[in-house]
């Protein structure tokens, strides 16, 4: 009798577990659905003649997809979102497509809103001469939150739909790293090298020739080197784990994990996409003959060679690049335990 009611025990328990897990996943997916539909009747409402003016230094609020193009994305996301909802889980080529197309759309849009990366530095850093566009800035955050929320719903599909843990999505015996791989430590090098080579590119056609040459923001400066030097380190090195002896009070403690891992996604994330989509604009540009960064008129205009910028952009996305991929090994070194399977 009392090992029927500990096994009838368990079963609601694994029974509770697995309708929280299913109450996530069936949250994100309608959120992502009534976001991007918001949002796409927005932009329907902007292209039939009421866009604001001055959204961005470019002009337009969004990059890849605008005009009618981003009713058009918003549009393929709905539709993603909903399939996520309506689909029956299934396995097999419906779910690879179905899976393809949410990666594909929320992909999209988060690379839509790579201008939103000038908007928290011109937000953070006032002093920089970055203008900031309130308008603009809100409908690429809203852009960018459609990306992750429908990422997010379809990385939540895929983990349903086969086999393992639906809520981490591990199956088998799954075994925590002990180290950091060879590869990551060489791309961590790799972003400090990219951040290097910018601030070379910059020493060679002076700092006074910079974009943002009236700004005398000491914070931006060191925030600009420790986040290409430190951070890609900490992500690989064991200081980014455990708190060095030389730190006061905290000496030999765990580092928080989202003290280095957020920062880590988020910065890597915002330079490969935002200097990944200049990099093809600049290809794009010098294959039909013209230069992508022709000089500007006036006293603050933009005075430097177009060799500058084919040293200074590919710095950054290798960067980002990186970063990148220390930060996904520094995530699987310190991810903690499933709470339901204990993978």
């Amino acid at each position: 009798m009392l090992t029927s009611m500990i096994m009838l025990d368990g079963e609601r328990r694994d029974l509770a577990g697995q309708g929280r897990d299913q109450g996530w996943t069936a949250r994100t997916a309608p959120i992502a659905a009534v976001w991007v539909t918001l949002y796409g009747l927005l932009r329907v409402y902007w292209n039939l003649g009421h866009m604001p003016a001055h959204m961005s230094p470019v002009d337009t609020d969004l990059v890849a997809f605008t005009g009618w193009g981003s009713v058009a994305l918003c549009a393929a996301a709905a539709l993603a979102a909903l399939a996520l909802i309506t689909v029956p889980e299934s396995t097999g080529l419906r779910r690879r497509g179905l899976l393809a197309f949410g990666w594909a759309a929320g992909g999209a849009m988060v690379a839509s809103s790579a201008l939103f990366l000038l908007d928290v530095v011109g937000a953070l850093a006032p002093g920089l001469g970055i203008k900031f566009f309130f308008v603009g800035s809100l409908s690429r955050a809203a852009c960018l939150g459609g990306g992750v929320l429908l990422v997010l719903a379809t990385l939540s599909y895929q983990r349903r739909t086969r086999s393992g843990c639906p809520r981490c999505g591990r199956s088998g015996e799954t075994h925590r790293p002990d180290r950091i791989p060879t590869r990551a430590f060489w791309a961590a090098y790799l972003a400090v090298a990219g951040c290097l080579a910018r601030i070379v590119a910059q020493y060679c056609v002076g700092f006074g020739e910079s974009p943002l040459h009236t700004a005398a923001a000491v914070e931006f400066e060191i925030g600009f080197v420790l986040g290409g030097t430190l951070l890609p380190l900490a992500l690989v090195h064991s200081f980014g784990r455990i708190w060095p002896r030389w730190v006061p009070f905290l000496a030999g403690r765990r580092v928080p994990r989202r003290l280095v891992l957020w920062p880590g996604a988020a910065i890597s994330g915002g330079l490969v996409v935002y200097f990944g989509l200049m990099l093809v604009e600049m290809v794009v540009q010098r294959a039909q003959g013209h230069n992508p960064f022709p000089e500007s008129d006036g006293p603050k205009g933009l005075h430097l060679p177009e060799s500058f910028f084919w040293v200074a952009v590919p710095s950054y996305w290798i960067w980002g690049v990186g970063m990148a991929c220390a930060s996904i090994a520094y995530y699987r070194l310190t991810r903690p335990g499933c709470r339901r399977c204990g993978r």
